[in-house]
């Protein structure tokens, strides 16, 4: 029992170990890695390079295959360009298990303590994030000496040489339980790591261990289907694209695993080395031959997943994608497109508004009205889109973008409710009474009306691309907007002086209606606060207009 306990102690390590490089990398490299990925799109050759280098730094080629589908999901990328990253993600695993099974222990204990002493002293910067890479990296090394250790007495007993004797010759079995253990350890590398030491040990034949490094392989494409089997359908053609080239290559090659015993293996130095380089080849051979396939295999996929058409009138959450969060940096992405979708349909019912006023349209109110719910729902959406997201796994500047988001729904948000009100403000007031606006009041409104859409827009502009130029335009507008909304209370005042009809009749809703458009547009100008901030451009009671006007946008 207790070699047991030690065995899966030391799997458990092994598995943590990868989960700390690939998490540690993606914290200082993610947005940078996204960036590498989407511009080596333009050709499968380039992409399948960039899915190698990728891979060999995340050690994950199911963290590459997330970011690509998500990339799919959203339109930046294609699907046949997707699985030709994956192809490329493939090799990469593999020639990161060569590495490994080099004897490299004595890097081991150097990696932890430097990592320790990084991670301690420096947690909140890049070298506290690369401390946190090189203890991985040191914790996958002692894990694989502990394996070793681990399974020489546990696997020397009968009645587990009885059960492991049972694996010879059931090439499915071996494949079936590799793909297990892949999927349990959220890792292929970690498996094939572990066949590799199991074999060098003698626990299990050679070729029972090219049979689980196969299982293993195939075990690493159903994870990626599983984890964003609720994904959209855009992202899961890459995952299962993926696993049918996976599986293809596993039905071509097992048959021929005995060639490789009888013709490669007296030809490499150990067990260990048999393993992890006929990993290697399996993935350079499946991936360089079927890379001419992609094309073919993204129609199949498509046919197989047809994205339905989504109605023009769709407002769900479009880009939530819960297979990104374990890339953070990929989820601030998602989340911040879907801010994006909730200003646009907070722009709809801006819009709207106007006509609501102008043509005493009810229906068009209720309509108006229903779009706050969705408003409202969108914002939950994000919120706990956003909580799901590891705020430790976050760098710096995603920190802020984080709370920026955040800033931005609740602002967002806080207009739908007050456009709502000002909806309901005009059917009782305006529509029902069958009053109207005097025709300079009415002026008035269009002008404040025209300037508040406007502002939106360029609210969307600034949270999109963080340009304090634009920012400051934005507070600016602010200033603007408060001048007008009191000059405009004047004039009105000026018309009730003049015991203008109309003026009296619509007086409260007047007034009303441009201060609530004025608070509107004070949400809509916050949004800059955090850019400029961020910037040192605000000081804590005005702009620093000299200072503004160095600062390239």
């Amino acid at each position: 029992m207790k070699h047991l306990l030690n065995l899966l102690a030391a799997v458990a390590l092994l598995v943590w170990g990868t989960h700390l490089v690939r998490t540690g990398v993606l914290r200082v490299f993610g947005a940078n890695l996204r960036k590498i990925l989407v511009q080596s799109m333009r050709n499968r050759f380039t992409a399948a390079l960039s899915g190698i280098g990728v891979t060999a730094l995340v050690q994950s080629s199911t963290a590459t295959s997330l970011m690509t589908s998500s990339f799919v999901g959203q339109g930046l990328v294609t699907l046949p360009a997707a699985l030709a990253v994956m192809r490329g993600a493939d090799v990469g695993t593999a020639l990161i298990s060569v590495l490994f099974s080099a004897d490299l222990s004595w890097l081991s204990p150097m990696f932890i303590f430097v990592g320790v002493v990084l991670f301690i002293s420096r947690s909140a910067s890049v070298a506290g994030r690369v401390g946190r890479v090189l203890i991985g990296l040191g914790l996958m090394l002692l894990a694989l000496q502990l394996v070793v250790e681990a399974t020489e007495p546990l696997f020397s007993a009968p009645a587990v040489r009885v059960l492991l004797a049972s694996l010879n010759s059931d090439v499915l079995l071996e494949i079936t339980i590799g793909a297990v253990l892949a999927i349990v350890a959220y890792s292929s590398l970690a498996v094939v790591l572990l066949v590799a030491a199991m074999a060098s040990s003698n626990v299990v034949p050679l070729d029972v261990a090219l049979g689980l490094v196969l299982g293993a392989n195939l075990g690493s494409g159903l994870l990626a289907v599983l984890t964003t089997a609720k994904s959209a359908v855009p992202v899961r053609q890459v995952t299962v694209g993926n696993l049918l080239f996976k599986a293809l290559g596993v039905a071509i090659v097992a048959p021929f695993v005995g060639l490789w015993l009888r013709h490669v293996q007296p030809h490499v130095p150990n067990a260990t080395h048999g393993v992890v380089l006929f990993h290697l080849a399996f993935n350079v051979v499946i991936s360089v031959g079927f890379i001419g396939l992609t094309q073919w295999v993204a129609t199949l996929v498509t046919k197989m997943l047809p994205v339905p058409p989504l109605p023009a009138s769709s407002m769900r959450p479009h880009h939530l994608d819960p297979s990104a969060l374990s890339t953070p940096s990929l989820a601030i992405s998602n989340a911040a497109r879907e801010a994006l979708h909730q200003a646009d349909v907070v722009e709809t019912m801006l819009i709207g508004t106007l006509d609501v006023i102008r043509h005493n349209d009810l229906r068009l109110a209720q309509e108006l009205r229903q779009l706050d719910d969705t408003v409202d729902e969108l914002y939950s959406a994000i919120k706990y889109y956003m909580t799901r997201i590891s705020r430790e796994a976050l760098g710096e500047e995603e920190s802020r973008r984080w709370t920026d988001i955040i800033s931005f729904t609740i602002n967002m948000e806080q207009i739908g409710d007050i456009i709502e009100r000002v909806i309901i403000d005009i059917e009782d007031k305006k529509i029902k009474p069958q009053r109207n606006f005097s025709e300079a009041g009415m002026a008035e409104i269009v002008e404040l009306h025209g300037r508040l859409v406007a502002n939106l827009r360029l609210s969307m502009s600034v949270f999109l691309n963080g340009n304090v130029r634009d920012a400051q335009r934005l507070l600016q507008e602010k200033a603007r907007f408060r001048d007008l909304e009191r000059a405009y209370a004047t004039t009105h005042l000026d018309r009730l002086s003049d015991r203008t009809t109309l003026s009296m009749e619509t007086s409260s809703l007047h007034i009303d209606l441009i201060s609530d458009l004025k608070r509107i547009n004070s949400h809509i100008c916050s949004i800059a606060y955090p850019i400029l901030e961020s910037a040192g451009a605000l000081a804590p009671s005005r702009l620093r207009e000299s200072r503004l006007g160095k600062i390239e946008g």
